[in-house]
């Protein structure tokens, strides 16, 4: 197992189009719910045990080499907004079109083939996990520290946060994303043997609502 391949693949900076979305946080600005740093750490804690609990359980999944195929229906059945959907799909396409040029490997080439509109995006990070040589905790860590890093970034342009204010939220979220993970990969575990319906589904309605209306605004910085 290559802890630096999980440094690569965590890092912001990897080509899977991240940096196009917010999580949620330009619709929660525009808002008034997030409007400093106190406000940022309440919805990406928010954020972190639904959305992040969710999708660190799917990675999970996906690396211990569950079927993709019924875990992409199972986040399907998991994202009620349609505007969510497509915007993980997106997601999924580009990660997979990046990792199959870091990590070249049959399986994600056929991954490719499966979706060709792309998978869920938790999915696609757990079979590039797999394919990069990681372990289900690793997926899970990868992807709960994208449910908040994603909104802590964005906040920063959107409100001119100080960078060093963002930075000290998700510090003191580190011990809940670690928790967080274990849940998502203990589930991920029993789900080999008794179905992907034991995987997390924890509802954020207010999450899926506000990417609806987020949708259909005529002008945005964010795809979502």
């Amino acid at each position: 197992m290559s802890r630096a391949a999980l440094l690569v693949l965590a890092d912001g900076r990897f080509p899977a189009g991240g940096h196009a979305h917010s999580g949620g946080a330009e619709a929660a600005v525009k808002a008034g719910r997030v409007t400093d740093a106190a406000t940022l750490e309440d919805f990406c804690r928010g954020r972190l045990h639904t959305a992040g609990l969710v999708a660190a359980g799917l990675a999970a999944a996906a690396a211990r080499g569950m079927d993709v195929e019924e875990l992409d229906a199972a986040a399907d059945a998991r994202t009620p907004s349609p505007a969510l959907r497509g915007a993980a799909r997106r997601l999924g396409r580009q990660l997979l079109r990046a990792a199959r040029r870091t990590w070249p490997s049959p399986e994600l080439d056929a991954l490719a083939r499966r979706f060709p509109k792309g998978a869920h995006q938790p999915v696609v990070l757990g079979a590039v996990a797999r394919g990069a040589g990681l372990g289900a905790l690793d997926a899970a860590h990868c992807a709960v520290y994208e449910s908040v890093s994603g909104p802590a970034t964005a906040v920063v342009r959107l409100l001119s946060l100080d960078p060093f204010e963002a930075t000290g939220v998700l510090a003191r979220l580190a011990p809940e994303l670690d928790l967080v993970a274990d849940r998502a990969v203990e589930a991920a575990g029993r789900a080999v043997g008794e179905g992907v319906g034991v995987l997390p589904a924890v509802s954020a309605p207010l999450l899926e609502l506000s990417a609806e209306v987020h949708a259909a605004w005529p002008v945005r910085l964010f795809a979502s």
